[in-house]
């Protein structure tokens, strides 16, 4: 399962780079929890709570994981060395999971959150679209989190 590299800087960076895979899956689940309010005709009120017209920092801790995996793999040794296919299968998902992010998820965010602004509510279908688009890099984190364990 998990490999086995005796260090304290390689364990601290471990914890660091869970954390910010939990922390990703945090935000993302209250994302997709948003999108789901406004697909279903939250309030106004409600809507520009979970929707404030400002950029989304807190999604990205995501960028963390690629920083840590690579330093956890230069420490490691042989046992997480890059040349594993189990280490190239989670390079590979997190560049697909990066560029859902960047390219649908976040744009639609700001969608939501700039018609929220303008007319004080989004339609339920741009909440229904956005909803979707989390369940998909929702997809991706989660084959990248069973290649990472499982590590076959």
């Amino acid at each position: 399962m998990f490999a086995s590299v005796n260090s304290m800087s390689y364990d601290s960076t471990l914890v660091v780079h869970m954390l910010a895979a939990l922390g990703s899956l945090v935000v993302l689940v209250v994302l997709r929890q948003s999108a789901a309010a406004v697909a279903s005709g939250a309030s106004d009120a409600d809507q520009a709570r979970r929707f404030p017209n400002r950029p989304n920092f807190a999604a990205r801790i995501f960028y963390l994981l690629p920083l840590t995996g690579f330093a956890m793999s230069g420490m490691g040794g042989a046992s997480v060395s890059a040349g594993h296919g189990w280490v190239i299968a989670g390079i590979v998902l997190w560049v697909l999971a990066a560029g859902h992010l960047e390219a649908r998820v976040l744009p639609s965010e700001r969608r939501i959150a700039k018609a929220i602004t303008e007319h004080g509510h989004a339609d339920a279908a741009a909440g229904k679209k956005l909803s979707l688009s989390v369940d998909v890099l929702l997809g991706l984190i989660a084959l990248a989190v069973i290649v990472m364990v499982w590590q076959p």
